[in-house]
């Protein structure tokens, strides 16, 4: 009889702390709930609603506006491939400079990769002017150029140089996750490929490429969206380029254009968010595959 109530007693405390935990956790969501309410479900909402009124240009509702004038389509099209070459690229140099740097012990290894990720402290406004002292007016190249054959060489004011702006700041980013994967690559499996004949680059891309997907993925997600958004480096660089970013600035302060720089802004979130999504679901996919 004891042994019974002690066992209804146990299962009674099960019970008990089943029903306490979801009202703990439900607590404990309050505070993001209220964080996420504040600062973006309620500003975003408002943009979804600002951006369904005329545009003060054309009187039009303002998505329409941004789907057929081709000065904000060219500006949405250049920011997609730009940002998609910079995760591209960015992902392509640090998986190189990660794999190396998890499967190689040497001395200076720690600060050599404190350097690699010392741009992650600088913000986008030093990343332009490291570019313009890179390719602009009276940049190391400039004078080089004029040194050599007389004429300046200049890019930091063009979409090149912020190409090589955003890549600056977005490979520290992607090194740091690249590592940490490729320390948790199972050796053993490379070693089972060259044991059966495999050479060098079939076993990259063969193990070490599909071991290293989600994180490729996620890194080359972070880089798009990061890239999608980033106003800083391209403003430096010049209020002439068309860059998403740079053309919602116009719109909201030189036009007072709010409904327009509103849609803009609701496109630009909903690509980069489709962009996110797609990423963890097809990694998650390639995880699961794998496992």
């Amino acid at each position: 009889m004891s042994a019974f109530c002690t066992s209804s007693s146990r299962a009674g405390g099960r019970r008990a702390r089943r029903v306490t935990l979801p009202r703990a956790g439900l607590f404990a969501l309050i505070p993001a709930l209220i964080v996420f309410t504040a600062f973006w479900l309620i500003p975003f909402g408002y943009l979804v609603v600002l951006g369904t009124l005329p545009d003060s240009a054309t009187r039009q509702n303002a998505y329409w506006t941004i789907l057929t004038q081709p000065r904000y389509l060219q500006s949405l099209v250049t920011t997609l491939i730009l940002s998609a070459s910079v995760s591209v690229a960015a992902v392509a140099i640090s998986a190189v400079v990660a794999c190396f740097l998890a499967r190689h012990r040497f001395t200076g290894k720690g600060l050599l990769l404190a350097l690699l990720t010392f741009p992650l402290a600088f913000p986008g406004v030093v990343v332009g002017f490291l570019i313009i002292m890179l390719g602009g007016r009276q940049g190391i190249f400039a004078l080089a150029g004029q040194a050599l054959t007389g004429q300046r060489w200049i890019f930091a004011y063009s979409l090149g140089g912020l190409f090589l702006g955003y890549l600056y700041f977005s490979i520290p980013r992607v090194i740091m996750t690249l590592v940490a994967a490729c320390e948790q690559l199972d050796r053993s499996l490379e070693e089972a490929a060259r044991s059966l004949g495999s050479g060098s680059w079939r076993i990259v891309w063969d193990v070490i490429v599909p071991g290293l997907a989600p994180a490729l993925l996620s890194s080359c997600a972070i880089c798009f969206a990061t890239s999608m958004g980033a106003f800083g480096t391209a403003f430096t660089l010049g209020t002439e380029l068309t860059v998403l970013p740079l053309t919602i600035y116009g719109e909201f302060t030189n036009y007072a254009n709010f409904a327009t720089a509103a849609a803009l802004s609701v496109v630009m979130g909903v690509v980069t968010w489709g962009a996110l999504l797609l990423t963890r679901r097809f990694s998650g996919n390639r995880s699961g595959a794998m496992l």
